[in-house]
């Protein structure tokens, strides 16, 4: 992937929901000017949600989600319905499609209810208006379109840009950095890094780095002491993977803030205060305790994994505790966490805030600490307070 182009994860993820035959990916169709959902009259035609990486102004960068409907029956329409579910937790804004004609549906009604719980904002777009003699005043947040004609389509993505406002983009470091700092970046290249890149964290803090026109000084663990000596200046901070916490912390002066990609990235997604509190709880680990392990990607395991190999090994040498560790990956997040004594989460960079805030809230609401990878490696390794002191004392966390 190119250093300019936008991840998923940070794309405005914009979802269409509604009954079947409603018209919804005919409007996805319209609305993106390309053919990326399958349009059929025989209801239930999109079995799955269907995702397509764009933009639009003035959003910017967004996902179109097109959603199976959420009418659907039977067995294998309930297990669809379940899906669409899923998507309202990395839904960013919605847009509910009805038929103009026939107006809202109990489905439909349950949709706005769904979204107003979750706090998403949404649009009412009534389709095949273009088959109406007569149309009712729209209220807000309510527009008149026609999948086939093209009428009100452009209008529906003023209204979207406007309820998002513009799509803003949050900074990674770009405000704990000024112009002209030097920022070392250590990147170790191991067994899971894939062969001739970097992976999607490092890649965006060196692009905010640059962008911020402060200059990025980039090295393995292996040259970060020719590195640091061979500057004129001290740097105004040093980011490392985590696993090289506490190699890395020996080598950078205790005057040089120090932190990792995977704290940023919590921060940038709105896990990190909930990760700083849950962080503790693994000095009270004990025998029988089960710890959920989760990432938001997936990808292929090696020997050298961190997920599943590195972190159990330092949890149950930390704690001297015979500990049951449970994994998840991708979009497999458990629904039930009660049995759960500690969830440490990747920094998400493949999920949306979104999605993240959802998880943080879900553990919040049962009671279970969360907390991530380059947290819990900074405690385990005895560097926490200094890993999170960049952040506090800019008094930007």
């Amino acid at each position: 992937m190119s250093l300019n182009e936008t991840p998923m994860a940070n794309r405005v993820h914009i979802g269409f929901f509604g009954c079947r035959n409603a018209g919804k990916s005919s409007l996805v169709n319209k609305l993106t000017n390309q053919d990326i959902a399958v349009v059929s009259d025989t209801a239930g035609t999109t079995t799955d949600p269907v995702k397509k990486a764009m933009e639009i102004l003035p959003i910017g960068p967004v996902m179109i989600i097109d959603t199976p409907g959420y009418d659907d029956v039977g067995e294998l329409g309930e297990m669809r319905v379940a899906r669409t579910r899923r998507i309202l937790n990395r839904t960013d804004s919605a847009v509910l499609v009805a038929d103009a004609k026939s107006g809202l549906r109990s489905a439909d009604r349950e949709l706005i209810e769904l979204f107003e719980r979750k706090n998403i904002p949404y649009v009412t777009a009534f389709n095949k208006c273009d088959l109406c003699d007569k149309r009712e005043k729209a209220d807000k947040n309510e527009i008149y379109v026609s999948a086939k004609t093209g009428e009100g389509v452009n209008a529906l993505k003023d209204l979207l840009g406007k309820m998002m406002g513009g799509g803003v983009q949050k900074p990674l470091v770009s405000d704990l950095i000024d112009e002209g700092d030097t920022v070392v970046l250590v990147i170790p290249i191991d067994k899971a890094a894939p062969k001739g890149r970097i992976i999607l964290p490092q890649q965006q803090v060196l692009r905010d780095v640059l962008d911020s026109g402060a200059i990025a000084a980039v090295c393995r663990e292996t040259e970060l002491a020719a590195t640091l000596g061979g500057l004129n200046k001290k740097p105004r901070l040093v980011i490392t993977d985590s696993q090289a916490f506490a190699e890395v912390a020996k080598i950078v002066p205790d005057d040089v803030p120090l932190t990792s990609f995977s704290i940023i990235m919590a921060r940038y997604k709105g896990l990190l205060s909930a990760a700083a509190k849950g962080v503790k709880k693994i000095k009270d680990l004990k025998d029988g305790d089960t710890v959920l392990i989760s990432e938001g990607c997936t990808h292929h395991r090696t020997c050298e994994d961190i997920g599943t190999v590195k972190l159990p090994m330092l949890l149950k040498k930390f704690t001297g505790a015979d500990l049951n560790i449970e994994t998840s990956s991708g979009g497999g997040f458990p629904e039930g966490l009660k049995k759960y004594a500690l969830i440490i989460h990747c920094g998400g960079c493949m999920i949306n805030e979104r999605e993240m805030l959802y998880r943080v809230k879900c553990a919040g609401d049962e009671g279970v600490p969360i907390t991530n990878y380059g947290t819990a490696l900074a405690f385990m390794n005895g560097i926490f307070e200094r890993s999170m002191r960049p952040i506090e004392d800019l008094g930007k966390g």
